[in-house]
C-alpha cells in the first residue's frame, strides 16, 4: 500500500471519527438522581417516551445518589457535546461547578425535580415544594386537632426537600399548640426507619411524623407499628407513589401524602429541552402544583 493510499485511509478514518462524534453531539443528556424510587422511574419513563415521540436523541445516566458519579456523568455529556443537559442533582450545592463548566462549553442546563443552588440554569421544572410542605403542615395540624408534638424525617442536602421542610414548619408555626420536637436525616428507607425509631424512643409522646418522601413516611409507619403506637401517631408523606397511596387507603397510621406528578415533569423537561435546542425562550421556573391525597 502506498503512502498516498495510507493518507487517504487516515483521512477517511478521521472524517468517520468526526462524523461519529458529531452524531453524538446533538440531543439531550439526562443525569437523574436515582432509579431506586418509583418517582424517578416514572420520571425517566416519561422522558424516554416523550423523546421517542418527538424524535429527539436522549441518553439517560443514573447517579444512584452518588455525587461523584453524577459529576462524572455530566462531564461525559460535556465531552460528547450534547445540546442540553437535564439534571436532577444529588447535591444541590455540589453540582454548581459542573453546571458552570457545561455552560462555558455552550451547553444549556435544565434542572428537574431538584433545583441547583448558587448557579442559574436555563429552566427549573419541579413541584412547588414549599407549597407542598405548607399543605403537609396544614394537613398534620388538622389531623392532630391543632394540638400535639411532631417529628420530621429530613434529607438536608437536597434543596427541594429543604423547601418542603421550610413550608411544613411555616404551616405548623401557624398553630401555637402544635410543636416540632425532633428532626433527623433518613435518606433511604432503612435510614428513615432508624431515624423514626430513634425519635419515637426519645419522644414517646410524638403524635405526628412528616416524612420528606414516601419511603421515609412508609418507614415511619413501620416504626410506629413496631412501637405499638398506631392509635397515637399520624404519618404524612410526600411524593404520592402508588405504594404510599395504597397505604393511605389501608393503613390508619398513614393519613395522607402530598402528591407530585413525575410523569408531567419528565415530559415537560424533554419539551423544554427541545425548545431550547430550537432557540426558543423558555421560562426560568416551571412550578407544578402538588396535590393532597387522603383516604378515599
Amino acid at each position: 500500500m502506498t503512502i498516498r493510499s495510507l493518507a487517504r485511509l487516515a483521512l477517511a478514518g478521521s472524517a468517520f471519527a468526526f462524523l461519529a462524534t458529531s452524531a453524538m453531539a446533538d440531543g439531550i443528556g439526562a443525569s437523574l438522581l436515582t432509579q431506586q424510587h418509583p418517582f424517578y422511574i416514572e420520571l425517566a419513563d416519561a422522558m424516554k417516551a416523550e423523546a421517542t415521540a418527538k424524535d429527539v436523541k436522549l441518553e439517560v445516566a443514573i447517579a444512584n445518589q452518588d455525587l461523584n458519579k453524577q459529576l462524572a456523568d455530566v462531564e461525559d455529556f460535556i465531552v460528547k457535546g450534547v445540546d442540553v443537559i437535564v439534571l436532577s442533582p444529588v447535591d444541590s450545592k455540589g453540582v454548581k461547578a459542573v453546571i458552570e463548566k457545561a455552560q462555558k462549553a455552550g451547553i444549556k442546563v435544565i434542572t428537574v425535580d431538584v433545583p441547583a443552588t448558587g448557579v442559574d440554569v436555563t429552566s427549573y421544572i419541579g413541584t412547588d415544594n414549599y407549597a407542598g410542605g405548607v399543605k403537609a403542615g396544614e394537613l398534620m395540624a388538622k389531623e392532630l386537632g391543632d394540638k400535639g408534638k411532631v417529628a420530621i424525617i429530613d434529607y438536608p442536602t437536597v434543596q427541594s426537600v429543604v423547601n418542603r421542610i421550610d413550608g411544613f414548619k411555616k404551616a405548623i408555626g401557624e398553630h401555637k399548640d402544635v410543636e416540632i420536637v425532633a428532626q433527623q436525616t433518613g435518606i433511604t428507607r432503612a435510614e428513615a426507619l432508624a431515624a423514626a425509631q430513634n425519635m419515637l424512643q426519645a419522644n414517646p409522646d410524638i403524635q405526628g411524623i412528616f416524612g420528606f418522601g414516601d419511603d421515609a413516611a412508609l418507614a415511619a409507619a413501620v416504626a410506629v407499628k413496631s412501637a405499638g403506637l398506631e392509635n397515637q401517631v399520624k404519618v404524612i408523606g410526600f411524593d404520592g407513589m402508588e405504594e404510599a397511596r395504597n397505604a393511605v387507603d389501608t393503613n390508619p397510621v398513614m393519613v395522607g401524602v402530598i402528591q407530585q406528578f413525575p410523569g408531567e415533569m419528565g415530559k415537560r423537561a424533554v419539551d423544554t429541552a427541545i425548545d431550547v435546542i430550537a432557540g426558543k425562550e423558555v421560562p426560568a421556573e416551571q412550578p407544578i402544583e402538588p396535590g393532597v391525597y387522603t383516604r378515599k
